[in-house]
């Protein structure tokens, strides 16, 4: 599975301007609600919730993947956001986040989920994408920067 087809241009916060962790996720989240019901989104917003309050999903390098397993839904969907600044997201190596992708997934299907979190560590983990994905200003940019980079990172 590509993870940009995970995304939709409505799912792909650009410049996003928020203050904390809290209100970042709740726009993320928020940004599913065309695509699952309103129980599903709450279901996905206390699981989501859930795994920050066991560990910070900030995972360095100015980066967090915050997800969540749900019992309600059949399919992933996710979102990315590009933050206007920095904001604090207790990461593992201190530092503020200012990119973040968020996953959400059904609980039945654990072994994709952890496919497509470790997919998208993997890009996200070059630095070259971070910088083009910094350099990117609307929706289309990101979305088509996303399908570039699966193209030539994972092209076979």
């Amino acid at each position: 599975m590509n993870i940009h087809s995970l995304l939709d241009k409505s799912t792909i916060l650009a410049n996003l301007d928020v203050k904390s962790k809290k209100e970042l996720l709740e726009k993320m989240i928020q940004s599913l609600s065309d695509q699952v019901e309103p129980d599903q989104l709450k279901e996905i917003r206390d699981s989501v919730f859930e795994r920050e309050e066991i560990m910070s999903t900030g995972v360095g390098k100015s980066l967090a993947i915050p997800h969540g397993k749900v019992k309600s839904i059949d399919e992933n969907y996710a979102s990315f956001a590009k933050l206007k600044n920095p904001i604090d997201y207790d990461s593992i190596d201190g530092e503020p986040v200012q990119m973040v992708f968020l996953l959400v997934g059904p609980e039945s299907k654990h072994t994709i989920h952890i496919k497509l979190l470790s997919r998208i560590s993997r890009l996200m983990n070059s630095v070259s994408f971070r910088e083009l994905l910094s350099d990117c200003d609307t929706p289309e940019e990101i979305y088509d920067a996303f399908h570039q980079e699966e193209q030539r990172y994972f092209a076979t």
